[in-house]
């Protein structure tokens, strides 16, 4: 890992379109996530913390921790940002001069992105599923394969965890699959072949990190791990009414999109926000100040 955790925090966008569009689900989840920026400025919010002896302190330990390679932090940290990198560097040439007002969607960088099949984006949902599952484990100290453990802290996900959870239903999961994705995609999986995930650049990537012996073993943790997740998933969308429309319609705050081009919003996300590395950086950062504070 080349940067520094502090470097990761420091270096968080306040205002880019990952942020724009994280603030347009502040209707779901309201006032849980704040774009929190900045080490220092990190280690003041999570302690509350005013003495600068104290937090150069907890800052070195942190980055201690961090830089520790027996500790999963920096295996968490890679793979938050590896299942965001697949699509981002696209969208993010194609609209690096548009930040400022709302993005219009349309003209040359609608020829630069197609929506994916039902398939990829489904495989897509499932793996950033599972990065989110493995994180955890790698973050909190425990076998990279503890389904149950992770189901349950679900529940108790709130801030930039919660944030992300949602971003993962609403932008993976709602947007381009629309209101049935969790059967839409449980049907897809249960005809999905070892195959299948070997053609996946992002597969390619994480598979390392996937518990399994090869493909198919992988596949089957990749099913048992939606199938572990979908009641939670199915409750959130209904206990918050979610439709792709209110979705969309918040959206629509910051990207000026045609009715008959919303088909290309799940891939203008695609390629245009890095809300897991984004959310991720925060996530480990907290967790790492936390820690430090315990220890030190």
């Amino acid at each position: 890992m080349s940067k520094s955790i502090f470097q990761l925090v420091d270096d968080l966008p306040t205002s880019n379109i990952t942020t724009m569009a994280l603030r347009s689900l502040d209707f779901v989840i309201p006032g849980e996530w704040n774009n929190l920026v900045g080490f220092e400025n990190t280690i003041r919010a999570v302690t509350g913390e005013t003495d600068e002896s104290i937090i150069q302190q907890i800052g070195d330990r942190a980055v201690y921790l961090f830089n520790d390679r027996s500790q999963g932090y920096q295996r968490a940290m890679w793979l938050y940002q590896t299942v965001d990198k697949t699509d981002y560097a696209l969208g993010a040439a194609a609209l690096a001069n548009k930040v400022g007002g709302k993005i219009p969607l349309m003209g040359g960088l609608l020829n630069a992105i197609t929506p994916k099949p039902d398939k990829a984006q489904t495989i897509d949902l499932c793996l950033k599923l599972v990065v989110e599952l493995v994180a955890f484990c790698q973050i909190n100290g425990i076998p990279g394969d503890s389904i149950g453990d992770f189901v349950a802290s679900l529940g108790e996900y709130s801030g930039e965890n919660l944030m992300r959870m949602t971003a993962l239903v609403c932008f993976d999961g709602l947007i381009p699959l629309g209101p049935n994705f969790i059967m839409q995609a449980q049907s897809i999986i249960s005809g999905l072949g070892p195959k299948d995930l070997e053609q996946n650049p992002t597969f390619g990537s994480i598979s390392d990190s996937i518990p399994g012996s090869d493909s198919g073993s992988k596949l089957n943790f990749i099913g048992q791990s939606f199938d572990s997740v979908k009641g939670w998933m199915g409750n959130f969308v209904a206990s918050k009414a979610l439709t792709p429309q209110k979705v969309t319609t918040n959206l629509q705050g910051f990207v000026q999109i045609a009715d008959d081009k919303v088909d290309y919003l799940g891939a203008f996300l695609d390629v245009s926000t890095n809300y897991f590395e984004h959310t991720g950086t925060q996530t480990l950062a907290r967790r790492l100040i936390e820690r430090a504070v315990a220890e030190i």
